[in-house]
């Protein structure tokens, strides 16, 4: 029986999500977890007709290797598959190295351990702000109250500067610009994007402040000696904006959404925040905002007997390998009691997660907090959490309910 024919045998939906796969189709939101946990248990690669068709990498193995070697799986045409046209480039996620190198070399240090955990008390001022705006209801919609502002507030506050009024605006525009219809989400970048290049303009006329939006506008040279466009510059601070707004409210909300359900692991936490850390961890590995990167195959190649073509696009399914299990014992299983929570979440080889350090001090916060001042919610009668997925995935809804608490605050 050959490969093809045995994933067809065995795909368990009413669409072969094995050999007709679409980031974009409903019913891989719809049954976001089914068809991961599938892909993971058996499907190493599963295929697409979508666009110009891609593969789609599900276990560690292939995932960790194809990472890894830039050179074969190359990330310098961009993190989508099928990419809109005119859509904006976001540096240094969309480069290879070295320039992708010397991107990260000024800018891991505003996000280094040590710099982030100098953001803590920021970071519990603006989760308690937030909880004050609605724990005497009773209720809220834990995105639209909580997780949609903390990540961006705390990105603008203790990273970039930009104005705080300005947050909706380009929140809305990082949503639209991933979830919205495919021909709209250039446009919605666009808007972003042409903020930011109007802020970096700005700056440079202000008196310096030594952050990381002087380092962008200082920039780095190219690998041919040149200095770095003024659209590169833009690109920049383009990524670590998405990466800021897009990626942590997904995976603080639905660690929320899975509390409400699971009252006793709810309160093992609330009796004892010295186990959140290890919470985080399995909440990043089973509810990660990115699932799979595209890459660009450049020459042909064989990882584990799977063979890739030049010109050929995959997507390294970062999900299905948290889930892979040869990675963790049990993958589907949340269970903060795991030796080690290994995962995938935050990728893995020059691409790694930059902002890896930072969503874990925001992850813990909220849950310290949320725990101490709101110690049982459910989630609301009637509803249920609402989703949005791509290669990226993000809750848009979360109505929860709980017994009126007092604000921090005066």
């Amino acid at each position: 029986m050959t490969e093809q024919s045995e994933q067809t045998r065995q795909c368990p939906f009413d669409r072969d999500m094995f050999n007709d796969f679409d980031f974009e189709s409903p019913e891989f939101n719809e049954q976001f977890d089914d068809v991961i946990n599938a892909f993971a248990q058996s499907c190493p690669v599963a295929h697409s007709n979508a666009g110009h068709g891609y593969k789609v990498l599900n276990t560690y193995q292939l995932v960790k290797k194809a990472a890894q070697d830039w050179r074969t799986f190359s990330s310098a045409k961009g993190y989508m598959v099928n990419r809109p046209e005119g859509s904006s480039l976001i540096l240094p996620e969309e480069c290879d190295p070295p320039y992708h190198d010397s991107w990260r070399k000024v800018l891991n240090p505003f996000l280094s351990p040590t710099t982030v955990a100098g953001f803590e008390d920021a970071i519990t001022d603006i989760a308690d702000e937030l909880i004050d705006g609605f724990i005497e209801r009773g209720e809220c919609d834990f995105v639209a109250d909580f997780s949609a502002h903390l990540p961006g507030r705390v990105f603008f506050k203790c990273i970039m500067g930009v104005p705080e009024q300005d947050l909706p605006a380009l929140f809305e525009g990082i949503d639209s610009g991933t979830f919205g219809p495919v021909e709209e989400r250039a446009k919605h970048f666009k808007f972003v994007g042409d903020y930011l290049a109007d802020y970096l303009s700005a700056r440079r006329s202000e008196p310096p402040r030594d952050d990381v939006v002087d380092t962008i506008n200082a920039g780095v040279d190219t690998p041919d000696g040149t200095p770095a466009s003024e659209a590169d510059k833009v690109a920049v601070i383009l990524d670590l904006v998405f990466g800021g707004l897009a990626t942590t409210t997904h995976a603080m909300t639905a660690a929320m959404g899975y509390l409400a359900e699971n009252p006793d692991l709810r309160a093992r936490l609330v009796a004892d925040h010295g186990l959140i850390p290890k919470a985080v961890e399995e909440f990043v590995r089973l509810f990660s905002p990115v699932i799979a990167p595209a890459r660009y195959v450049t020459k042909d190649a064989t990882i584990a007997d799977v063979e890739f073509k030049e010109g050929e696009w995959v997507a390294l399914n970062f999900a299905a390998a948290s889930r892979d299990p040869e990675l963790v014992p049990n993958p589907s299983v949340l269970d903060i009691d795991r030796e080690e929570a290994a995962h995938a979440a935050f990728g893995y080889g020059p691409h790694r997660c930059i902002g890896s350090h930072l969503a874990r001090i925001e992850l813990r916060v909220t849950l310290e907090r949320i725990l101490q001042r709101i110690p049982n919610f459910i989630i609301k009668a009637g509803t249920t959490a609402v989703t949005e997925t791509s290669q990226l995935r993000s809750t848009t809804s979360l109505q929860l309910t709980f017994e009126p608490g007092v604000k921090a605050t005066s």
